[in-house]
């Protein structure tokens, strides 16, 4: 009789231990949120870029929860406003890392603010996706670091292409102080040569800068440019495109994929005109042929961001839709948060398309776009349109 009691006072031990351990390792471990950071310019110069990527983040993040979440797990946005300054990037980014224990980093809206970031998340072997555009991000590869926006390089090819094409060997440069304007700048003085361009002139102006006249004055008064290109991103090109035309300059001028919003458009006015720049296809999704495999993607994506903020797509939000989505498929690939694992399955990333493109990544290639994902664009009638 006592041994039957023992051996049932036993069992209901055992229950008991069971369904404490049941309750602390299960349940609570499959509701853990899978936890996104995120550092953006929201607000400052470079808030046309970081705005929508904002917003774009916090809709898909509702949008996946809402569907059931990743593995059965809600995503937890964690997302601070660096306002473009890289200082600030990098308080944030410890404080994602430290503090907030975030699994995956899905932002840094400019250049500058990413590669201040970059030794953090090297260091503390967390898989990091920027939504910047300078080539210096991927090259060299950086084990942790990944980026989704078409580069700096990328775009110096297919403007000189575009300008080839025109019969233009005679060209100027106007670009700014931020990372990605000498950036950028860098990579056209590299490759200009390669394609029968001659770089004449080549000014520059401030960060602060409210009229850039005197730098065009003198790009105008140069004798033989048949081109302009203005590397640069945020207020600073919409200001040179006004000038521009308050000049009466009739030579064709080219943006970089910097300003790709209509945003850019906006500020400019009615000098924006004619402006041509390589783009993702998202802006000009709708004129996309059926058979481009980019086409639902945009089309979808543009649509739920139109109809959900009652204002413009951009490619910079593109840029952060496209992070995300890799991010959350390199999760469910590797099944779970694993931060090693998932840094693996976002470098083996094959095929995925996305609003910016097709990406194929590897370990030599921490983008994985080629240059066909670039769009030739020119503004006709306040729109973006495709250049055929």
């Amino acid at each position: 009789m006592k041994s039957t009691q023992v051996r049932n006072s036993l069992k209901r031990g055992l229950a008991a231990v069971a369904a404490t351990f049941a309750l602390f390792t299960g349940p609570a471990v499959a509701q853990e949120p899978i936890k996104i950071g995120a550092f953006l310019a929201v607000t400052g110069p470079a808030a046309s870029l970081g705005d929508p990527e904002q917003k774009t983040l916090e809709l898909y993040v509702g949008k996946i929860n809402a569907a059931g979440g990743v593995l059965g797990r809600k995503l937890q946005l964690i997302s601070y406003d660096a306002a473009g300054d890289a200082e600030k990037a990098r308080t944030f980014a410890k404080r994602l890392i430290e503090q907030d224990k975030v699994d995956v980093i899905v932002g840094g809206t400019s250049t500058g603010e990413t590669m201040a970031v970059i030794p953090l998340v090297e260091a503390a072997q967390i898989p990091f996706i920027s939504l910047a555009g300078a080539v210096v991000i991927v090259e060299p590869v950086k084990k942790w670091v990944f980026k989704t926006p078409h580069t700096d390089r990328m775009a110096c090819e297919k403007i000189f292409i575009d300008m080839q094409s025109r019969k233009f060997s005679k060209i100027a440069l106007i670009s700014g102080p931020g990372g990605f304007d000498k950036s950028m700048r860098a990579e056209c003085l590299k490759l200009n040569k390669k394609y029968g361009i001659d770089v004449i002139a080549d000014e520059t102006y401030g960060g602060g800068d409210t009229d850039m006249t005197a730098q065009l004055t003198k790009i105008k008064n140069t004798a033989g440019v048949q081109a302009v290109l203005n590397p640069g991103f945020g207020q600073g090109p919409a200001i040179v495109t006004k000038n521009y035309g308050q000049l009466g300059i009739t030579i064709p001028l080219y943006q970089s994929h910097g300003v790709a919003s209509k945003e850019f458009i906006k500020l400019a006015g009615a000098a924006a005109e004619g402006v041509r720049l390589p783009g993702a296809a998202l802006l000009v999704a709708d004129s996309l042929p059926a058979s481009d495999p980019q086409r639902s993607v945009a089309v979808a994506y543009k649509n739920e961001y139109e109809s959900h903020f009652k204002s413009d797509i951009s490619t910079f939000g593109g840029h952060a839709y496209d992070g995300l989505m890799i991010a959350v498929e390199a999760i469910k690939k590797a099944g779970g948060t694993d931060k090693a694992k998932v840094r693996d399955a976002i470098e083996s990333t094959r095929r995925f398309i996305g609003v910016d493109g097709t990406y194929t990544m590897s370990p030599t290639d921490h983008m994985g776009l080629d240059l066909s994902a670039f769009r030739m664009l020119e503004v006709k009638g306040g729109n973006w349109t495709l250049v055929k």
